[in-house]
């Protein structure tokens, strides 16, 4: 349904370092920089035939974090949305909500953490549990 993801960021570089260690838990190589036509500053990860962005806002404002938003990453195991989560806190992101673990969802049991990164977003790792298989 979705193509792509970009969010903002007011220090891209303190971003990327953010993003280039947390996304290589899930297997995604460290971002590509690039400065668009009017001079801001991108950083762009594929990984599984997704786009991730981080912008220096076009505007010119400050870069916002969207109230009630959640950006999700999908994991293939509980072990590595443990480890997503405890490599956001370690490169400086903040725990939000529960401690990782099973949350009873329409969609079945899914194995979850959330935590925000430098800027303030909502990040959430995940993992669809199997029917009957155990955390």
């Amino acid at each position: 349904m979705f193509s792509h993801l970009i969010i903002g960021s007011n220090d891209i570089d303190r971003a990327q370092a953010f993003y280039d260690g947390l996304l290589a838990v899930i297997g995604a190589e460290k971002g590509a920089r690039q400065t668009n036509a009017t001079g801001q500053q991108r950083v762009f990860y594929m990984h599984k035939g997704c786009l991730f962005g981080i912008t220096q806002p076009i505007d010119g404002q400050p870069a916002t974090v969207a109230n009630g938003g959640t950006i999700g990453f999908q994991c293939d195991s509980p072990e590595q949305v443990r480890r997503f989560h405890d490599t956001a806190v370690a490169l400086g992101g903040i725990s939000v909500e529960s401690p990782p673990g099973v949350r009873q969802s329409p969609a079945g049991a899914l194995y979850q953490a959330y935590v925000r990164d430098l800027d303030g977003h909502k990040l959430c790792a995940l993992y669809r549990m199997k029917p009957g298989e155990s955390a």
